[in-house]
């Protein structure tokens, strides 16, 4: 069928809006089914392919849950899905929640690392969640069939598994408090653990940033982003049947072949209002615009209301960069919505009212670190980005090391409590503890709020420490961006141990220069501004392109980089040569 034969799901409401206020996500399910909207699925070019409308999904998803059923999977256990953006991931998600089973949601191949990497990745998720079967495209046949035999679970291609009998038997009835899925967080730290994840969370969640975004009645979203990380899991999949959606989507790979097929379709249909998208994803987009000439003829983007920015450090001049270069296309600043969130809390925790754009204040490097102003040295700022409002019945706090809350202003851990909070680490019952105090999660991460806002700093563990002074891998990393022929995520800096056994800063940088004498020039040209920024010498090591490592999301992971370059696999380039 041609795309011109094809119709997308309306936008209006053709059914009482009601926000995710449902008891279990089974009953979200069905009453989305109810309504005219659903699932627009489109090609590399962004030309609309599919149309799966939720009452389709369901039907299908009945099917698959009898099937799942008639396989042996027996309520509570995990089904473990490789996330491609499909129909066919939608319907095997919803059938898992049907029959009961916890669906687990993991990453397809990307272009970071190769194919022994990810069979590894795989075989170590596979080990974590114990799922009775992994199901997959039948194109990864080989690499996920080997993690499955790795892990020693069964592997079926989802076009298989498609042909098995359905007979018809009684579905078991779900309970808020039952586990709906399995989260696998993306590792930027340390390696993904599986967060699970109750009907009454989700729907909570679901909820909160459904009022606190204000969506609304005729809102439509269009995504590329990634269906086994939360944010397009839960934000641009689960919401959408929970507040009764309709999307369109671009597969992840599409988005990073060509990006402006993203602000094609949100240009093309009138009713395309919200849309999320991680820093990176602005970046690459203002990067790739050649004039403004081609802005305006091609885009017209007055309709977006909600641009969500999430999922990683939220950086104001890369904000900047995009309503520069997409202005002439009815671009508005102040669609920008700032967000914070973790698969921990399922999504958000908080959200930054629509309308009020990116805010941020200046402060003191110093006053970042925690260390003493040293009046000798001119005073270094860096612009945090205020983050928004905690969500309905969520509660954040900001507490020092000792535990005891702090004041406006005053930086410290990010805690929050609320029934959005998850059920717990799956059988890790020690990473549980460690995280969850009273009803209370530790996120991790460092900020300060003011008036009621949150302003996150960074991660505590990414911090780099050296004779007592701390110093944010983001601001050394953000001053080398400064240099030219750089572009976002190119560097990653971390402490190492040099040889007369003191820490120092390391920094990675991806070089593109073939002459030697130029890399010289340019490794020195390195340490220079790293210096001015930490006021001491680092490590620089020059590598390959696409060399860092990154997470299942797309971002940096500095610790796996550390690793890598420690055990001697991130292997610097020769400067002699």
């Amino acid at each position: 069928m041609t795309d011109a034969a094809l119709k997308p799901t309306p936008n209006d409401c053709d059914l009482p809006r009601i926000r995710a206020q449902f008891d279990t996500f089974n009953d979200a399910i069905d009453y989305a089914a109810r309504s005219k909207k659903g699932l627009n699925f489109h090609d590399m070019r962004g030309q609309l392919e599919r149309v799966y409308p939720y009452s389709e999904l369901r039907e299908d998803a009945l099917v698959m849950a009898r099937r799942l059923i008639a396989a042996g999977i027996a309520k509570e256990d995990r089904v473990a899905l490789i996330a491609e953006t499909g129909p066919e991931f939608a319907s095997l998600f919803c059938a898992c929640v049907y029959a009961g089973a916890w669906p687990v949601p993991l990453p397809l191949p990307t272009t970071f690392g190769g194919k022994e990497s990810y069979i590894d990745q795989l075989a170590v998720q596979l080990d974590s969640s114990d799922p009775a079967i992994l199901i997959y495209p039948e194109e990864i046949s080989e690499m996920a069939g080997a993690a499955a035999a790795k892990q020693g679970c069964k592997g079926e291609s989802w076009e298989d598994f498609s042909k098995r009998d359905a007979p018809e038997c009684d579905l078991p009835k779900a309970d808020p408090e039952d586990i709906c899925y399995l989260q696998y967080s993306s590792g930027s730290t340390r390696f993904p653990t599986g967060v699970a994840v109750t009907h009454r969370a989700l729907l909570h969640n679901l909820y909160g940033h459904a009022v606190s975004m204000d969506l609304g009645e005729n809102d439509r979203c269009v995504s590329w982003l990634p269906l086994y990380h939360d944010m397009g899991l839960v934000g641009c999949f689960l919401s959408l049947i929970a507040n009764q959606f309709s999307v369109d989507y671009l597969k992840p790979d599409a988005f990073a072949r060509r990006p402006l097929a993203w602000l094609d379709m949100i240009s093309r249909n009138p009713g395309n209002t919200v849309s999320y998208s991680p820093t990176f994803g602005y970046d690459i987009c203002a990067r790739r615009i050649s004039s403004q000439s081609q802005v305006s003829e091609r885009f017209d983007l007055s309709r977006w209301r909600l641009a969500g920015n999430g999922a990683d450090m939220i950086r104001p001049d890369v904000m900047q960069s995009f309503v520069n270069a997409f202005a002439e296309a009815g671009f508005s600043a102040s669609a920008f919505t700032p967000s914070y969130g973790l698969a921990e809390a399922v999504l958000a925790v908080t959200v930054m009212p629509p309308g009020e754009g990116i805010r941020v204040e200046l402060v003191e490097e110093e006053r970042l670190s925690g260390a003493s102003r040293d009046i000798t040295r001119p005073a270094r700022y860096r612009a945090i980005v205020n983050c928004g409002k905690a969500l309905p019945d969520m509660d954040v706090q900001i507490r020092a090391a000792d535990g005891k809350p702090r004041s406006d202003h005053q930086i410290g851990t990010v805690w929050c409590r609320g029934p959005s909070v998850m059920h717990s680490y799956f059988r890790n019952p020690q990473a549980t503890e460690d995280c969850i105090t009273d009803g209370w999660l530790d996120t991790g991460d460092m900020g300060y709020t003011v008036d009621g806002y949150l302003f996150i700093v960074g991660r505590a563990k990414d911090m780099i420490i050296i004779n007592g002074k701390n110093h944010w891998p983001q601001d050394i990393e953000w001053a080398v961006e400064q240099l030219a022929g750089f572009n976002h995520g190119d560097i990653a800096a971390f402490s190492v141990e040099t040889a007369n056994g003191e820490e120092a800063p390391a920094v990675l940088v991806h070089c593109r220069i073939s002459d030697p004498d130029e890399r010289v020039k340019l490794r020195d040209q390195i340490s220079d501004k790293v210096r001015s920024v930490t006021g001491m010498s680092c490590v620089v090591e020059l590598v390959p392109p696409r060399t860092l490592p990154r997470t299942s999301s797309g971002k940096l992971s500095r610790a796996k980089a550390k690793k890598l370059y420690l055990s001697g696999e991130i292997q610097p380039l020769d400067l002699a040569a």
